[in-house]
């Protein structure tokens, strides 16, 4: 158990795919580690339909941040109204991280940055310099910026800096 308990964890609900999507998560992104798996009881499994001796819980780490991932069943979905931005200071950030999240995701879910990885959990991945451009004090930097990245899917950061030129 950590020493100091994050304030708030967000918690992802997966019908029986928590320990694939956190392996692959835990594989992408650097310092991330699995930090404790609980399984269905017997009394947890009757209540919940999932096997017994299965994997209910898995408490982990992205980048030092701390997360959870349930295997809850076909209940509940993940949707685009919750992502996780990935915020990247070069192309080569971008390009590694849209290449490893996208890989079995849905293509008809990647535009302006965003994608969908295999598992329906919703990224954003946004170069640094984007954000700095959307609130330069010269409104017209930020419009062109916009405009670009609305033409693209993965972000392009020499066409987004051509653009604003």
């Amino acid at each position: 158990m950590p020493d100091k308990i994050q304030r708030i964890t967000p918690f992802l609900w997966f019908d029986n795919q928590a320990e694939a999507a956190v392996k692959l998560y835990t594989s992408v992104f650097e310092n991330s580690r699995i930090v404790a798996t609980t399984r269905y009881t017997k009394g947890g499994a009757k209540a919940s339909g999932m096997p017994e001796g299965s994997v209910m819980t898995i408490a982990f780490q992205l980048d030092g941040q701390d997360f959870t991932a349930l295997n809850g069943g076909p209940h509940f979905k993940l949707s685009e109204a919750i992502s996780f931005v990935i915020n990247c200071e070069s192309q080569e950030e971008i390009d590694r991280y849209w290449k490893r999240l996208s890989e079995g995701g849905d293509p008809k879910a990647q535009l302006c940055g965003w994608l969908k990885d295999q598992y329906g959990l919703s990224w954003q991945v946004v170069p640094v310099e984007l954000q700095k451009l959307l609130v330069d004090p010269d409104q017209e930097k930020g419009r062109k910026a916009m405009q670009a990245v609305l033409q693209m899917k993965k972000i392009d950061l020499e066409a987004l800096r051509k653009a604003v030129s």
